[in-house]
């Protein structure tokens, strides 16, 4: 029999029922309410209810029986629209996939291509349960459009090297003002130099001014292997966060892409700067370039500085699939610790929101089920043989769900893909067109770069 309370109050635009909601994430373990209804209006979690009473009072109901409901994985640094470059560089060195592959590759997109290219990212994060991304590119109004249109969520930097000129800086600012909080707030910007061996003081020092005159943060590579901080230690005297330091980016707010390089000193002028910096983490890349020393994830924590998971482009990690992202970070953290107790399950998964949510500045409003917050969430399906039996439900969302287990993905409380059909993206026609123009942009012979990368 309905529950009579439920004619008092408007219908919810969304509720979700019989599912097992995924409530809190720590250190040391993570909390589950099975059978629990979930209700969005508005965009935002309206009712998060673990002992529901009666039947939901929505315009639509979808039953997750056999689901877990989680907060939408966040990828916390990328370059979308680099779908094109998938496994058009492999089994090189990092100068020589660089200069040899990559940038004389770049060369060859257009603004379109950056939309496709961006367009079949989004498809392929939908799909693998991501409903926010950082990205960091160039033509990045193209790469705005894609998100508007798909309606996932995104943090967009126009990217840039002091090569360009003024120019450079110039439109890496005026795009973070032109689309900031644009798509009802679903878009969010950030000032993107990128990294202090390919951009100069004096652009990191305006670019940290302009971030801080529009409210947003500084997105950039840095200290992305041991190598690196090493050479700029021996060419300039300074670690690449030492630089950033200096020149007022820490003090602006900054996302950091990979941080493998950043030392125990560096540690401590992170921490200074804590609430306003946060560190990627992309392992499968590194490993596969032969990285030295990890991201050192456990120092970063213990001084508040927030880590979150990132696949870095589709050109270097081969897919954009956060899952994975998690699942090497867990086992990778246990061998470089020696520690099969650290980097539980529950950490990992408090990475994948909070901590994640915390890089981009966005803390309590993603990576959260709580009332209030936006309603970004993904049913995972774990009735799945890889999967079973479920002895601990959270150690199989880190070691055995797959992307194909997301069944639904939702952001700001619209269903972007539900049963595993996206609904805002046409598939055939974008892989058609994108096809297409990948055999003209893995073109080299034009003997042309945007870049020169040296350490």
């Amino acid at each position: 029999m309905p529950d009579p309370t439920t004619r008092t109050r408007l219908p919810a635009d969304l509720a979700i029922v019989n599912c097992t909601a995924l409530l809190g994430v720590g250190a040391e373990r993570a909390t589950f309410a099975p059978g629990a209804t979930i209700e969005i209006n508005g965009g935002r979690f309206t009712r998060i209810d673990p002992h529901p009473d009666g039947l939901p009072h929505a315009k639509q109901v979808i039953d997750a029986r056999g689901m877990v409901a989680m907060p939408g994985l966040i990828n916390t640094h990328t370059h979308a629209a680099m779908t094109f470059l998938r496994g058009a560089a492999e089994d090189v060195a990092l100068a020589h996939w660089f200069n040899d592959y990559i940038w004389p590759m770049e060369v060859n997109f257009a603004e379109r291509d950056v939309y496709l290219g961006t367009l079949v990212a989004i498809a392929e994060m939908i799909e693998c349960g991501v409903t926010t991304f950082a990205d960091h590119y160039f033509h990045m109004d193209q790469a705005a459009q894609a998100v508007l249109e798909s309606g996932i969520r995104a943090n967009l930097g126009a990217a840039f090297f002091s090569s360009q000129g003024p120019d450079g800086l110039t439109q890496s600012l005026s795009f973070a003002e032109r689309w900031k909080n644009a798509a009802d707030g679903r878009i969010t910007t950030s000032v993107a130099p990128h990294a202090p061996y390919t951009v100069s003081d004096a652009d990191l020092t305006a670019a940290a001014e302009g971030a801080r005159r529009l409210g947003v943060r500084v997105h950039l590579h840095a200290a992305e292997d041991i190598v690196q901080t090493n050479a700029s230690l021996r060419d300039r005297g300074r670690t690449p966060i030492q630089v950033l330091a200096e020149t007022g980016v820490l003090d602006a707010g900054a996302i950091i892409a990979h941080g493998n390089g950043i030392l125990a000193d560096d540690i401590a002028l992170l921490s200074q700067h804590r609430g306003r910096v946060g560190v990627t983490h992309g392992p499968k890349g590194y490993l596969k370039f032969a990285f030295g020393p990890l991201t050192p994830i456990a120092a970063l924590r213990a001084a508040g500085v927030p880590v979150g998971y990132c696949t870095d482009g589709p050109a270097s990690n081969n897919t954009l699939d956060i899952l994975e992202a998690m699942r090497v970070t867990a086992i990778t953290q246990k061998q470089v610790t020696d520690d099969p107790t650290w980097f539980r399950t529950g950490m990992a998964l408090e990475i994948a929101g909070p901590g994640s949510a915390a890089v981009l500045g966005m803390s309590g409003e993603i990576g959260v089920l709580r009332l209030g917050a936006r309603a970004d969430l993904i049913l995972v399906d774990v009735s799945g043989f890889h999967c079973q039996p479920l002895h601990n439900l959270a150690a199989a969302l880190v070691y055995s769900v797959q992307p194909g287990d997301v069944r639904t993905t939702i952001v700001e409380g619209q269903l972007l893909m539900h049963d595993r059909q996206l609904l805002t993206i046409n598939r055939d026609a974008l892989l058609d067109e994108f096809r297409h123009r990948a055999r003209e942009i893995t073109d080299r012979t034009h003997g042309r770069t945007i870049q020169d990368y040296t350490q």
